[in-house]
């Protein structure tokens, strides 16, 4: 599939730093590193990252912007969400969640990393191909 058909952005190179966090392909295309932070995040179908949380004394946390696709967004102890283009999640800085493309979807979002104080990313668990094929 070439993501132009379903995107203006492109889709970047293979988000190889990333990799270990994220079960399938991803592809990251940075678009700022200033002010703030935005990366386009390109997810293959099947493709997601690990529950994670941001962290931050102050302020923190991000918002995703759904730009292509179908995708999936969960929250600790929540049902998962489906997305799809247009939609926006705030996630505030302590709430542990994963977000990625629905199986048969390629998905991409616009990662939007609110400023804060001290700010950094936990990675955690994976999420189990059994929790993720119940969606």
């Amino acid at each position: 599939m070439d993501l132009k058909e379903i995107s203006v952005f492109a889709a970047g190179k293979e988000n190889k730093a990333f990799a270990k966090y994220f079960i399938g392909q991803s592809y990251l295309n940075m678009l700022s590193n200033k002010q703030v932070i935005i990366g386009n995040v390109t997810f293959e179908p099947g493709c997601r990252n690990n529950w994670h949380i941001h962290h931050a004394e102050k302020a923190g946390g991000q918002i995703l912007i759904v730009t292509a696709g179908n995708g999936w967004y969960r929250e600790w102890n929540k049902p998962a969400i489906k997305l799809k283009p247009g939609d926006i999640v705030n996630i505030p800085a302590g709430v542990k969640h994963w977000h990625g493309a629905s199986a048969n979807s390629w998905f991409q979002h616009l990662a939007v990393e609110v400023p804060g104080e001290n700010c950094r990313t936990e990675w955690c668990e994976a999420v189990a191909d059994e929790e993720y094929n119940k969606l």
